[in-house]
């Protein structure tokens, strides 16, 4: 039987809805909310509390893993201030708010942010 893979596309090719998953969590994580549609919202939840699970551990390997995806000051601000927020957590570092729909399409929106 086939299974529906995990993800969704965003009428994109690979590498360009890698470069949308880590644009979406940079501004996550340097605003700690945005506004975006549902479904990017959904996708981005998942992405963005497997970098923070992974910003937990505090090891060399991890913010080696981490400046792979972000750029210095990002990494400095998850591992520093975001990270440590959550430390007893075991997961749900987000939260998504359902808001009214986009006026120019009609595109469900959300606003995604990290719980305090």
């Amino acid at each position: 039987m086939w299974k529906r893979k995990k993800g969704r596309k965003f009428s994109r090719k690979r590498d360009q809805r890698k470069a949308l998953l880590k644009s979406m969590a940079r501004s996550l994580f340097l605003k700690e909310k945005i506004k975006i549609t549902q479904a990017k919202a959904k996708d981005l939840r998942s992405f963005a509390e497997k970098i923070i699970t992974r910003a937990k551990k505090k090891d060399l390997s991890s913010k080696r893993y981490l400046a792979g995806y972000f750029s210095k000051e990002v990494v400095k601000k998850i591992t520093d201030e975001i990270a440590p927020r959550y430390q007893d957590r075991k997961g749900g570092y987000t939260k998504i708010i359902k808001l009214e729909p986009r006026k120019s399409d009609g595109a469900k929106m959300a606003e995604i942010e990290l719980i305090k």
